[in-house]
């Protein structure tokens, strides 16, 4: 289980400086052009392109098998992090209360950024069942 937290903890960190540098060019070149639903729209396929490969290379990286708990280990560590991360953010460097930054997320942008943060979580375990190294049933819950 410590593989399956290390790749977590690593994944995260990959997907977040990425979406650090490119929440930044949302936020300041996108959003004022075309508004904030559509700049997220525009930057949530590039972010999941980016955690689809970041998943695989920490998976293999740290060996995490591609059996159900370690990959739902492996993802559940990312969110947490990720959404501790975004918090952290929204109030030290943004000022805003929890009750704003849980507010945001009722807004279209903010369902579907929370949308893709799920996806971002769930991409372990899908890659246990769509890599060619995890389609044998009995290995996957074994």
């Amino acid at each position: 289980m410590t593989a399956a937290l290390k790749a977590g903890a690593t994944y995260f960190a990959i997907v977040y400086a990425v979406g650090f540098l490119l929440g930044t060019v949302r936020v300041l070149l996108l959003l004022p052009l075309v508004g904030e639903t559509a700049a997220v729209l525009l930057e949530a396929p590039l972010m999941l392109v980016v955690s689809w490969i970041a998943a695989r290379w920490s998976a293999r990286r740290f060996s995490v098998p591609a059996k159900l708990l370690p990959r739902i280990v492996m993802g559940t560590a990312a969110l947490a992090l990720l959404m501790l991360g975004e918090l952290t953010v929204s109030t030290l460097i943004f000022g805003r209360s929890l009750e704003a930054t849980l507010a945001a997320y009722r807004s279209l942008p903010g369902i579907l950024g929370l949308s893709a943060q799920v996806i971002f979580a769930l991409l372990p375990l899908a890659q246990a069942f769509l890599l060619p190294s995890a389609r044998n049933p009995k290995r996957f819950i074994a």
